[in-house]
């Protein structure tokens, strides 16, 4: 899909890979990116340097999300590209609120595309914290699930899957070096984004590495399993 002539919502537009993802928007073109944040200071920052509209937005709180579908059909009247761009600790029910709100007037139009941010420890795992390994996999089964479910309807999912980029969230990691070791910028990620949906592909891994770690895994599991072990077992003795 091209981004040109296209009404855009980031969710989590207020920084970091949101925020790169509503700045590349607006340089493809888009007829208009609404920058939705929880933090409205953010959101509006972003929104008036691109001159979109910004829109404070908790995505744990569903009646929040179906308000922002709303509004941007009452002022647009349509959502081409929704992007589900959520922090660390935000992870599948956000993505189903979206999906509730959007998937009624994306199929009656026949077009529209979902792109949920979702991680590297959704094919790989996060060796360290179980709930955000267990939840970044449970979305994008949810993308996948719709990706198989929607496709003959006109509708396109993709999913972005990087590894470590330098945002806050990464700073907050610390010691943690195989985070931090090939770390992208969030412009870099956003890059992948716009190249991924102009190619309508699934997948799209701003690491090239992810997909040749997630091949091995496939191709033996146990093999990837015992890898995995001694690398946390490393990372355990450098503290």
């Amino acid at each position: 899909m091209e981004i040109r002539d296209r009404v855009v919502v980031v969710t989590g537009g207020g920084g970091g890979i949101g925020g790169a993802l509503c700045r590349r928007f607006a340089a493809d073109g888009a007829k208009h990116v609404v920058v939705s944040d929880i933090d409205p200071r953010a959101a509006e920052t972003v929104a008036t340097e691109i001159g979109g509209t910004a829109v404070a937005t908790d995505v744990t709180v569903e009646s929040d999300v179906a308000r922002l579908v709303r509004g941007t059909l009452e002022a647009h009247g349509r959502i081409d590209i929704y992007c589900s761009n959520e922090s660390w600790d935000v992870h599948v029910m956000a993505h189903v609120y979206a999906a509730r709100a959007l998937l009624p007037g994306m199929l009656a139009r026949g077009e529209g595309y979902l792109v949920g941010t979702i991680s590297a420890a959704a094919l790989l795992n996060h060796i360290l914290a179980a709930p955000y390994a267990v939840t970044k996999a449970a979305g994008l089964s949810f993308f996948e699930w719709m990706a198989i479910t929607y496709y003959d309807q006109g509708i396109r999912v993709s999913v972005v899957c990087p590894q470590g980029v330098r945002t806050a969230m990464l700073a907050q990691e610390g010691k943690r070096n195989f985070l931090t070791r090939g770390a992208l910028d969030p412009q870099q990620v956003a890059e992948a984004v716009a190249n991924g949906m102009h190619d309508e592909r699934f997948l799209i891994l701003p690491h090239a590495a992810v997909g040749e770690f997630f091949q091995r895994k496939a191709s033996d599991y146990d093999r990837w399993l015992r890898g995995m072990r001694r690398l946390r077992g490393r990372i355990l003795e450098e503290g």
